[in-house]
């Protein structure tokens, strides 16, 4: 499994800006699927948006499409989420992941039990 860590979360207004990034411990991560999942106080951990190993296809939570775009730079080992006009409810731990299953961006949702590694989390908070 690859090891993750996660970087860019922080303290930020409604409406306002962050670049989430993912680094792969090993140079392997062009043969992953990479998701970022969130998960507010309370709630289930939900999966936010995806991309694909094999043509960067993409899987977005409805409530993020249009704010939210997941990307990937292969070369550097590591995904990022640009995160904009950000909300209240966006507060959340976010985790980045990764799986072999490159189908699950054509999934409804993204099911947590199907990624292997996690990192170990940054928190997001949307607040004035």
């Amino acid at each position: 499994q690859v090891k993750l860590a996660e970087s860019g979360g922080g303290l930020v207004q409604p409406g306002g800006s962050l670049r989430l990034s993912c680094v792969a411990s090993e140079s392997t991560l062009d043969l992953y699927a990479v998701a970022w999942f969130r998960q507010a106080p309370g709630k289930e951990r939900e999966g936010v948006a995806c991309i694909s190993s094999a043509d960067s296809s993409t899987f977005y939570l409805d409530s993020v499409k249009g704010r939210f775009t997941i990307s990937r730079d292969n070369a550097k080992n590591t995904a990022y989420l640009q995160m904009t006009n950000l909300k209240p409810e966006d507060t959340a731990v976010y985790y980045c992941a990764t799986t072999l299953w490159d189908a699950v961006v054509g999934r409804q949702r993204l099911p947590p039990n199907y990624f292997g590694s996690w990192g170990q989390g940054t928190q997001v908070t949307v607040s004035s």
